[in-house]
């Protein structure tokens, strides 16, 4: 409990971070709902009839999973920043936990996806995307377990990194194959064995899986756009969050020691 109040403090600062800068925040909100709308409804239109399920509601659901990982590994360049202007000395020397500090920002991060979350379920429903209230509320549920998993994995990425120039090439080089690797966009129930063993150790593949078996739970399209049980899918990101979070806080503090 004497932990909480500084996990809080760091969640709330990254948070109001966002609400000031009103380009951003208009940024966020935005472009995952263009993905939907153009890419999803073009698929939906050309290629909808041929799938046997709704083209437009499959990429709401794979855009849904990889903009909460994707925002809040990467709102973890902020560590970077903030080890750039010293901050992150001042907190590593407070009387807290490394480890509530990371968590603190992980959590921050993923209050910040949650207005993009927001949208993107508010659009989804303004396009004809039906969904029950157990479905909004299985996503919702996902959604925040998406969000811990792509917090720890941007951790473990950016421990290493030491500016900002080197962290966005360095996402967009581990970020941009997991988009087809985790079938965003794409069905991905039929691959070669060389991308499927790619697949199976892509983070995002196991997050925007589990935000589809949230939706589509007890539909006769699950068994077309799923890809593993939500149980599996649970289970390795419940061992990947631990190991990203584990090695990513020692190789951050490690280095922020060396400096």
């Amino acid at each position: 409990m004497n932990e909480l109040g500084p996990i809080l403090a760091i969640a709330q600062r990254d948070l109001m971070k966002l609400l000031r800068d009103r380009p951003r925040l208009v940024t966020t909100l935005v472009f995952p709902l263009l993905l939907i709308g153009v890419l999803g409804g073009s698929l939906q239109a050309n290629l909808g009839r041929n799938v046997g399920f709704n083209f437009l509601a499959f990429t709401f659901t794979g855009v849904f999973g990889q903009t909460l990982f994707q925002t809040t590994a990467q709102g973890l360049m902020s560590l970077i920043s903030d080890r750039e202007n010293d901050f992150s000395q001042e907190m590593f020397v407070s009387p807290i936990s490394r480890y509530s500090i990371i968590i603190g920002k992980i959590l921050g991060e993923a209050l910040v996806a949650l207005p993009q979350a927001g949208a993107i379920l508010a659009f989804a429903l303004i396009v004809g995307i039906r969904a029950s209230p157990a479905q909004f509320v299985g996503l919702a549920i996902a959604g925040a377990l998406i969000c811990l998993l792509g917090g720890a994995f941007g951790v473990l990425v950016l421990s290493n990194l030491s500016s900002q120039e080197m962290a966005g090439q360095i996402f967009t080089f581990v970020m941009l194959p997991q988009f087809f690797l985790a079938g965003i966009f794409n069905p991905i129930k039929v691959l070669p064995w060389y991308l499927n063993i790619l697949s199976r150790i892509s983070p995002m593949r196991y997050a925007v899986d589990l935000g589809r078996s949230a939706f589509y739970a007890g539909s006769p399209e699950s068994a077309r756009t799923v890809l593993d049980p939500p149980a599996l899918d649970l289970a390795v990101m419940a061992a990947m969050f631990a190991v990203f979070l584990l090695v990513g806080t020692a190789l951050f503090v490690r280095n922020e020691r060396n400096r």
